[in-house]
Parts: C-alpha cells; structure tokens; sequence
C-alpha cells in the first residue's frame, strides 16, 4: 500500500542467489565483541609503542598478552591517548572517541573499470582504507526526541547487561561496515587456523535480499507473518511498532525488545518488521527499480565525508518501535543518511552461499 503515492517501490520480479542470514538483529553483546576487540587491540600497540590509528601500522597484536588486560587505573595509565580522566569520579576510563578500526578491502567495482589498454592502471592497486569510530552514539535516545524524557536510555541502553540481548543502535552506516569486515576477519582468520577454506565475506544486505527474507518464502505477503494483518485471532500485535495514537507499551515493549521477541517467519528470522529498522548496503535512489537488472539487482555508491548528502543516503528496511503499522510493509521503503545514528536504526548481517560440494 503506497499511501504516499511515491511509486518508489513498483512490483517487478527479480532473481537472487542463495545467502545466508544471521536469525537476529546485531546485539549489544555481538556489537560490544567488536568494540571490546578495537580496545584491546589499540591498548596492545600503545603498550608496544606503536601508538594510535596510523594508516600504515601493520604490527600484528598479541591476542594473548592483550587477554590479559584488566583495564585498572594502573595499567590504564600508561594507555597514552586511549584513556582520559573522567572529570565527575576522577577515575582514568577508555575514551570512546579513541576506539578507531580500520577498514581496508579489494574495490572490485572499481578494478572491473579499468581500461587495460592502460598500463599506469592495475586492478591490484584498488585498495580502500578508512578509518571508523566503533563506539556507537549513545546520546542518540536525546538527540532523536525533542521534549521527552530519555536519559536513562542513553546512560544504560548500550553499557548495562540487561540490554545484552536488545538489539545494538546508534550505528551509523558505516559502523555497520565496519562490523561486517571485522567479523569477517575474525571468521577467515580461524579458518586460516584450521586450514579451512576461506568463505565468503560478511556483509549488510542489498534491499532485494533483506526483501525476500522478509517475506520468508512467500510472494505476496504484506507482512513478515503470512497476514495483511497487524493482530493475530485473539488480539495480539505482531510486531513492536507504534501502535494506534502512540500507545507504544500496548505490543508488550516500552522502546525496543529482546532480538529474539515475537514469532519468527517462515525462514526463522526475527523482528524482520518492527523492533529496529534495519540498514541495508543499497543506495536510496527513488526511481531505481526502474533500472536495476533483474539479476541479483542492487545499487551501491560509495560516497565519501565531502560528497553531497544526497549520495549519502542509504535504504533502511523494516520499520522500527516509533513507527506506526504502514512502515512495518516489508516492501515499504526508506533511507537515512550513512554518517547518521539513530535510536530505531540497526542492523543484521549477511554472507554469500557457498555452492554444496559432494564428498
């Protein structure tokens, strides 16, 4: 149902290969791994003198020592540029806005442009490196609401075990990035260990893939659960969005909910409507489907800090706990920019099927 009558969002049929879909939204507990990981790793290299965030710093970490940290006021002191004094306790604490990974990958988009009649061109020199702050905006549950009460959320949201299994926000785009070359690492890194066969990269969705596992295996589907409906046979809501005028508790959450709350659609997927809305790689263009090949369709730009927004907005999916039923469509559109967090914003992860292989 277009109620906006944009037309961004025309039927078209279109095929996909087969990928593989984490069950839940990214935690705070999957999310503070990758957080915890760049703290670790950066206390390790200012502890060996190698010091902080340098482009070509290619020093590998000692997982073990590194294990070792406490983060007491002793050792934090010799943490020079990752630590500050808190000025309210007088204690020495992580400063967040040092926690910094760097992303480097192959630019295959770009090497496939190369003119090979060229020869100051090599596709093997299509390295992108960039810098990314990890630590998700926790002042995001203020920011997002003007005139309303949200402070312990962002005090607690992020850092209190109770919401270890909530799903992780105040993500930009490419934090989410971020996450998915960090796991990936982690990933081919262990297989190297066990002599495995490296798989396939971890990555957000393109908007056809986060579609159709919305969809669960069904093709004319409105919603994630089989029903045009928001409520089952006895009354209850399926989702956690904004019910009605704004009785937000009346779906069984406050803001957002467990990763693993409500039922699951057919493909055993959670909270692919409602909950947070979810950030996918694709690039929000509104006449797009009127392009895109219908193979594997997708519309990527890699925009930089100095591009204009417009090239900076990117698809989110899903429909979040502030918003009302029409969002929750899983062929419902919408964007945000990349460099921008939100409280109702996060993400899940996919990663490329690899073909079975008899023995």
């Amino acid at each position: 149902e277009d109620v906006s009558f944009n037309y961004s969002n025309r039927n078209r049929m279109v095929s996909i290969p087969g990928f593989w879909m984490d069950a839940t939204e990214i935690t705070n507990n999957h999310y503070r791994q990758f957080v915890n990981w760049v703290r670790d790793s950066l206390a390790y290299k200012v502890t060996s003198g190698v010091g902080l965030n340098n482009p070509s710093d290619t020093t590998a970490v000692n997982w073990k020592k590194a294990a070792l940290y406490k983060y007491d006021n002793k050792e934090l002191a010799n943490l020079t540029g990752l630590t500050y004094e808190n000025p309210l306790t007088r204690k020495l604490s992580i400063d967040p806005d040092s926690l910094i990974y760097r992303v480097r990958y192959f630019d295959l988009p770009a090497a496939a442009k190369i003119n090979k009649n060229n020869s100051t061109q090599k596709g093997r020199d299509q390295i992108v490196s960039y810098a990314v702050p990890v630590y998700p905006d926790t002042l995001v549950w203020i920011r997002d609401f003007s005139y309303s009460y949200n402070e312990p959320l962002a005090k607690r949201y992020y850092a209190h075990p109770a919401y270890g299994n909530y799903p992780v926000v105040g993500v930009t785009w490419k934090q989410a990035v971020a996450f998915c070359h960090w796991r990936t690492h982690i990933q081919n890194a262990d297989f190297a260990k066990k002599k495995i066969a490296v798989d396939g990269d971890y990555r957000l969705p393109n908007e056809a893939e986060w579609e159709y596992a919305a969809r669960g295996g069904r093709t004319s589907t409105m919603f994630p659960w089989g029903s045009p409906y928001l409520r089952n046979k006895k009354g209850c809501l399926l989702a956690n969005f904004k019910p009605g005028r704004g009785n937000y508790p009346e779906d069984g959450g406050f803001y957002t909910v467990k990763a693993t709350a409500y039922w699951p659609n057919d493909f055993g997927l959670y909270n692919m409507s409602g909950n947070v809305a979810e950030w996918t790689a694709s690039y929000f263009y509104e006449g797009s489907y009127n392009f895109m090949s219908d193979l594997s369709p997708d519309v990527r730009i890699e925009a930089d800090e100095n591009d204009p927004p417009r090239m900076k907005r990117k698809v989110v999916r899903g429909g979040s706990w502030k918003d009302v039923g029409n969002a929750l469509q899983v062929s419902a559109r919408a964007y945000e920019y990349q460099d921008t967090a939100k409280s109702y914003i996060g993400f899940r992860t996919v990663i490329d099927l690899a073909p079975k292989t008899k023995k």
